[in-house]
């Protein structure tokens, strides 16, 4: 007795992704009247049939939703949770929060976990080392609509709630400049994630736009308050050492800024210091910490209503971008005398 058809078989046939014939079946909006068509037509003539228990199961809710996210000790994706929280709850659902570590292979773990879970959807933040995104693929596959928020990712047409990352780092360095600092460095996320890859693109531009030169040896990747002493050392031992340092995230930050205060260097006056997603203890840090904030719990609470709208009309509109704003909080790090 030959295998079913499955959506896969199809998809080979057809050279195209699983996912693509996943909503042609459901006459997504997103999938052009073509591609319909052949799906539909390619599927008839090979008797294809939805699995009759991946259905029951479908149909059976469990009003749970899933969450992943790379680590939760980060103030900013506490804040995301919260909001998450408060939203499904009110609507009804218990979330699962699962995190990656900002490891590639456990971000698979925690897909297939919720998927066995039978959760109803999920959100997703990127860990550094995803390279591919088939496991997250399977789940909307299966019927588990997605939506990405804070590191999404660009190969995929996908439902993500996100900020202006470019934007947000030229208004960081731009501030430094204004402060009159001319030499700034940069602490950098991996360049092979999204929100790492803008964030020094606004922090070129910034400079570019006030005629300061982009100098390499003032840029490194260094995105961990561990990460961040060595980093700040070598900068410090340079020939012409900065006089500003741009930190992808606060936890970077408060890095720089004990490194410099064991170095016996003053905190703005010799080194103005500048955050990314202003967490509760940029207020609290000596000097206080000014810092861009990414709004974390209006994030999360952007990310899970979208996400309850795909549930409850998983075929209705196209993919959609929302974006929030930020905004940069001032406070004792970058207060300098020009």
């Amino acid at each position: 007795m030959s295998s079913p058809i499955t959506i896969k078989d199809i998809a080979k046939a057809l050279n195209i992704s699983a996912s693509t014939v996943s909503r042609a079946l459901k006459n997504h909006p997103d999938i052009s009247r073509e591609t319909r068509e052949a799906v539909n037509d390619l599927a008839t003539k090979l008797r294809y049939k939805p699995n009759a228990v991946a259905l029951s199961l479908k149909n059976s809710r469990t009003n749970t939703i899933g969450v992943i996210i790379p680590e939760v000790v980060h103030f900013f994706f506490s804040s995301v949770i919260s909001g998450i929280e408060d939203v499904a709850y009110d609507a009804g659902y218990n979330v699962m929060v699962c995190q990656s570590n900002e490891r590639y292979e456990r971000e698979i773990i925690n897909a297939q976990a919720l998927s066995s879970n039978r959760v109803e959807g999920v959100l997703v933040s990127l860990s550094k080392e995803t390279h591919d995104f088939t496991h997250l693929q399977n789940l909307e596959e299966n019927g588990i609509p997605l939506v990405f928020f804070d590191r999404a990712p660009e190969e995929l047409e996908v439902d993500k709630v996100i900020i202006d990352d470019q934007k947000a780092a030229y208004n960081a360095t731009t501030h430094l400049i204004e402060t009159g600092c001319k030499r700034i460095a940069h602490l950098a996320a991996p360049q092979t994630l999204g929100i790492g890859i803008k964030r020094m693109a606004g922090y070129r531009q910034a400079l570019e736009e006030h005629g300061i030169p982009y100098r390499p040896e003032w840029v490194v990747i260094a995105d961990s308050f561990e990460l961040a002493g060595d980093a700040t050392r070598n900068l410090m031992h340079l020939p012409n050492p900065p006089d500003a340092i741009f930190a992808v995230n606060d936890m970077t930050a408060v890095g720089v800024m004990k490194t410099l205060q064991r170095m016996s260097i003053q905190v703005p006056q010799k080194v103005a210091i500048i955050g990314f997603s202003a967490g509760f203890f940029s207020d609290i840090t000596t000097p206080t910490l000014s810092s861009v904030d990414q709004h974390g719990y209006e994030m999360g609470v952007n990310a899970a209503k979208l996400l309850l709208s795909r549930i409850e009309k998983p075929t209705e509109g196209k993919y959609q971008t929302h974006y929030i704003d930020t905004h940069l909080v001032l406070r004792e790090s970058t207060k300098r005398k020009n």
